[in-house]
């Protein structure tokens, strides 16, 4: 678990750093859309990290292209520290890539094979205009550098010559260039081994706490989550169905959604593990093309109720600063099974 002493205090709402609300992302034709993200509300905090998870498909990473406008949102609005993303022109836009960065999951992709480490992490100081001179530029790199746990001597190599683990390590050297408010990592330890993925998050908690930042860390994998946030959203087909504290999201889950993907992780503790029962969803994730009626979650859930089909559930308040979207918490709401 993240330490938490640097985390904003729930409910300060100058604390937000970035708000979303109704946000969609449909692609293709009209009449049948894939509903990648559809109608999502969020707030992530200054210098806190989201982790974001879900199954394959769910959206996750839709939504975290959609924050940066890398995809254009179909409604709904973005807004980074009270400014609104959606209503910007291309050209400004560019200011905002300097406070709002990727770190993408394939590190040996988003650099150049062709370039020197050096001129790959200089880049962005070129593009924003920053450390204008180039033994400036070189000083600021070597700090990068540095800050990510490799030596000085990487500036001249390139990026065929370093092992995943280095790679990605200049990914995010890379996207701390611009000195950003927000880095988005979309499945950034997804692709390496797992010693080496422990050796990657506890990278990103200590810069993230060190530098202030705030992270949205999207992942499949609940315990990377679980290691790393200290606040979850769990999105299921395209919706947030539950977000909270960490803790309290991973120690006592209010959707039966969460409740499946908890009963998944292995489990440390040799007894523990002995006695732990996996959730078994029946069914497969329907098509985001044919999104179910009512609850979408009710084709698979264990806890389905005869309401299910005809209500769309909100988020509501489940605990302090706890929400999730299950008509188990609904007021009002028939409780016979169906």
């Amino acid at each position: 678990m993240a330490d938490r002493t640097h985390a904003p205090q729930p409910g300060m709402d100058e604390d937000v750093l970035v708000r979303v609300r109704g946000l969609q992302v449909h692609f293709g034709p009209r009449k049948r859309p894939v509903r990648a993200v559809d109608g999502v509300d969020l707030e992530i905090r200054r210098g806190e990290t989201l982790g974001l998870v879900g199954e394959s498909g769910c959206g996750k990473s839709t939504l975290g292209n959609a924050l940066l406008r890398l995809v254009e949102p179909t409604a709904g609005t973005v807004e980074l520290d009270g400014t609104e993303l959606t209503a910007l022109r291309r050209r400004q836009m560019r200011a905002v890539r300097r406070r709002a960065v990727m770190v993408f999951q394939d590190p040996y992709a988003s650099l150049d094979p062709r370039r020197t480490v050096g001129d790959a992490v200089a880049e962005p100081l070129l593009v924003h205009r920053l450390h204008g001179g180039a033994a400036s530029r070189r000083r600021r790199v070597t700090e990068l550098l540095e800050l990510v746990g490799l030596p000085a001597s990487a500036l001249e190599k390139y990026p065929h010559e370093f092992s995943g683990g280095q790679r990605q390590r200049l990914g995010i050297a890379r996207a701390l260039a611009g000195e950003p408010d927000l880095v988005v990592a979309d499945e950034a330890v997804a692709s390496l081994d797992v010693s080496i993925q422990a050796q990657v998050m506890n990278l990103l908690r200590g810069l993230q706490r060190d530098l202030g930042l705030t992270l949205l860390f999207i992942s499949h994998d609940l315990a990377a989550v679980r290691h790393v946030s200290d606040r979850i959203a769990v999105m299921y087909l395209g919706r947030v169905v539950e977000v909270g504290p960490a803790h309290e999201v991973t120690s006592d889950p209010q959707h039966p959604y969460t409740r499946a993907l908890l009963s998944a992780v292995p489990r440390p503790d040799p007894v523990a593990e002995r006695t732990r029962t996996a959730v078994v969803l029946s069914g497969d994730v329907p098509s985001p093309t044919d999104v179910p009626s009512g609850c979408r979650f009710r084709t698979r859930c264990p806890e389905v109720f005869e309401a299910c089909p005809e209500v769309d559930p909100a988020l509501i308040d489940v605990g302090p600063g706890h929400r999730a979207a299950c008509l188990l918490h609904a007021s009002g709401v028939s409780p016979s099974r169906s």
